[in-house]
């Protein structure tokens, strides 16, 4: 039988809710649906009908569906002894209700019910403890209890190296302080580079004066253990010994200075004592060979002996005061029998004892005062003025000798009667040369000549 077409309108023209239906709903659908078949059997459908047939299953498919869900979700909860909450398609229910509203899902809360806002977490999780992240933005450093702040050097390139290393040698040159420059070279990160610094200190010291090779060989004595190992030391030794051929171009004497530095080094543990067996027969070099056989005549001569420590001579400040006055002494007469001031100067620098220098000022006037003719006056102001010239000879050093001539000139009028005279001869023509000062002239003492005179002076002695 056929349903009138004014009936299908209205029910067309009903508005479709999707929301839950009360119980029993979905039986009158059904018989709705009945209704719509016939009892007859299978019938033409127009287009109004087919749409109201398919609205009308889709609805009842999103029924049954949330009714499942929401059974499932009850059972659950009752499963863990939580309270029955409100019924799902009550309002209440659905305002405070965190499932899903597109039908997708088993609607189980969000998170297992962790999520939202002002929610830290599912109920009864206790969580342990975490390290901080420093990347976190609430990140707080000072809040993490005790911190320790440590400072990362980087590791010094071969440049900086020479750069860093050099100043240290030269001015331990200086003061000779061993000390210094191992805490110096601790602040530095010498990493897979510290062979080069005993390489540095030997080719500077090459360069330098005996002191400052016995200073080094004192050093690298000192470092072993220290800062740098044996090998350390014995890796630099062997990479100088390669470059001997471009060290003599600037000191010829550089094999022989580097076998005394290699002799040295073994006689102070500083090297592993098996260092010269290693290159036996291995050295094509001449220069190389003539380092290592002067290293091992050395060693032979003082094999009982625990250090070389003559090796470099004994320098400056270090010798006995009478061997530095009578090679001063010798310096002078050496000079007046050749006339030659640049040797003068030459010979005085290789003494080494700038503190000292006062003694050639003192030998050279007396040597003035005990010779005879003009000669030697002119030759010893020459030098007096040329080694004022070029510093070598300071004011105080200068003052300090003439001084001392003052204070000695009655012991030495003794032996030179006319000492007074000649001294006051030297010291005009210095003072004309501008060697002293106008001061240290005027010190100058003058020997008094008492005389009497006739009565008409009434008997006053004339000084």
């Amino acid at each position: 039988m056929a349903v009138p077409a004014t009936e299908v309108g209205s029910a067309d023209r009903v508005p479709f809710v999707t929301g839950p239906c009360p119980a029993g709903a979905e039986e009158e659908e059904e018989d709705g649906d009945e209704e719509l078949l016939g009892a007859g059997g299978p019938h033409t459908w127009t287009p109004q009908e087919k749409l109201l047939h398919e609205a009308r299953l889709k609805a009842k498919a999103k029924r049954r569906l949330r009714r499942t869900s929401s059974r499932d979700s009850a059972r659950e909860s009752l499963s863990e002894g939580a309270e029955p909450g409100p019924e799902p398609g009550s309002p209440k229910g659905r305002a405070h209700d965190r499932r899903s509203r597109m039908g997708k899902g088993r609607g189980l809360p969000k998170k297992g019910g962790a999520g939202g806002k002002g929610v830290w977490g599912a109920p009864g999780v206790v969580y342990g403890y975490q390290e901080p992240d420093a990347r976190d933005p609430n990140y707080d450093e000072a809040a993490q209890g005790d911190t320790v702040y440590a400072t990362v050097v980087p590791e010094l390139e071969e440049g900086e190296l020479e750069k860093n290393v050099q100043p240290m040698v030269l001015e331990y040159f200086e003061h000779g302080d061993t000390s210094e420059v191992m805490e110096l070279l601790r602040g530095l990160n010498l990493g897979s580079r510290r062979h080069a610094v005993p390489s540095l200190a030997v080719a500077l010291a090459l360069e330098g004066k005996a002191s400052h090779r016995e200073l080094t060989s004192r050093l690298l004595s000192d470092l072993v253990g220290r800062v740098v190992t044996p090998e350390d030391i014995a890796w630099a030794f062997d990479k100088m010994l390669r470059d001997l051929p471009d060290l003599i171009l600037d000191t010829p004497e550089a094999p022989q200075m580097l076998g005394q530095f290699i002799a040295r080094a073994v006689a102070d543990h500083a090297l592993p004592l098996d260092f010269l067996e290693r290159y036996k027969g291995r050295v094509d070099c001449e220069h190389a060979r003539a380092a290592l056989d002067r290293a091992a005549v050395l060693l032979r001569i003082k094999r009982d002996v625990n250090r070389l420590d003559n090796v470099w001579g004994v320098g400056g400040g270090q010798r006995p005061v009478k061997h530095l006055v009578k090679e001063m002494n010798l310096l002078l007469r050496e000079y007046l029998l050749s006339g030659e001031v640049s040797e003068a100067e030459h010979c005085l620098r290789e003494l080494e004892v700038p503190h000292f220098h006062h003694e050639l000022v003192y030998e050279a006037v007396v040597m003035v005062l005990e010779g005879s003719g003009e000669g030697p006056v002119a030759m010893m102001v020459t030098l007096l003025k040329v080694l004022w010239e070029t510093g070598l000879v300071t004011l105080d050093q200068m003052n300090r000798g003439f001084q001392r001539v003052y204070e000695e000139l009655g012991d030495i009028s003794l032996d030179v009667p006319l000492a007074h005279g000649l001294l006051e001869r030297l010291v005009e023509l210095c003072f004309d040369r501008g060697i002293i000062t106008k001061a240290l002239r005027d010190a100058c003492p003058t020997r008094g000549r008492k005389r009497f005179v006739s009565e008409g002076d009434g008997g006053q002695v004339k000084q």
